[in-house]
């Protein structure tokens, strides 16, 4: 599908790999919307771009997410474009020094990141099989983000793991589900990103990671990312696969 003047949805879009992809999407012509928490973030950000719009939104409650969808209708009438970014990557042993890992941690872990990306999928794909279909029979097109951590995953990652692997399994029969109604589902998994939440860590921290990506060697930069979504949105035979985006590589034990 063309990007120009097409409405996307970008969840975490306030911050990180989701506001480059917001930047990106809006310079060669899209209408973004950006779903966050974080409003200060989100309002500047929005200031910024051209026929763009930010939300509240709490990806883990249908109320929020609808009443979300429901101001992109009254403003845009249409979505075409979804990019699934929000999420959270705390660690935790299963069992550690403190003791056992909390339920409720590895339970937020799952809401945020797995039934958050999913609860709002499906409200968008709602709306976006309503569109009439262009030239290819195309109505739109869902992007989530999984995480190299889906595949190999380090100590201490278990829950955070569990929800990219989840992310990386449902893609193929989402894709399935709404193959029919000309709705396209791809799956993104980053490598390590030089995100602001990167670039605060010490070299100590920065540099043996760098050591595991193969070529080139350095984080990867979130402009790469936000291209890659944008290619997926453009590139109609791209459907149910996760893209590994990662330089080759491939993460230790820890």
């Amino acid at each position: 599908m063309q990007i120009a003047q097409k409405v996307v949805v970008v969840t975490g879009g306030a911050s990180g790999l989701g506001m480059a992809t917001c930047q990106h999407l809006s310079a060669v012509g899209a209408k973004v919307v950006v779903f966050d928490l974080d409003e200060v973030a989100g309002i500047k950000l929005t200031a910024a771009l051209p026929d763009a719009l930010f939300v509240n939104v709490d990806v883990t409650s249908e109320a929020s997410v609808t009443a979300g969808i429901e101001r992109v209708m009254a403003k845009y009438a249409a979505i075409h474009f979804l990019i699934n970014c929000a999420g959270i990557a705390p660690g935790g042993k299963v069992l550690g020094r403190k003791g056992v890992l909390a339920l409720e941690k590895f339970s937020q872990v799952i809401n945020i990141n797995l039934i958050g990306s999913f609860n709002v999928l499906r409200l968008c794909a709602e709306q976006m099989a309503k569109n009439q279909a262009d030239e290819n029979g195309e109505r739109g097109v869902i992007v989530n983000t999984a995480s190299v951590a889906a595949f190999d995953g380090q100590v201490g990652q278990a829950a955070y793991s569990a929800s990219k692997a989840a992310i990386a399994g449902m893609t193929l029969p989402i894709a399935r589900d709404l193959a029919g109604l000309g709705i396209r589902n791809m799956t993104i998994a980053p490598g390590i990103f030089d995100t602001p939440m990167m670039q605060a860590m010490t070299d100590e921290v920065r540099e043996p990671l760098i050591a595991l990506v193969q070529s080139p060697k350095r984080f990867g930069d979130p402009g790469e990312f936000a291209k890659m979504a944008a290619h997926i949105l453009e590139n109609g035979y791209l459907n149910g696969e996760v893209i590994r985006l990662d330089g080759a590589l491939r993460m230790s034990a820890r």
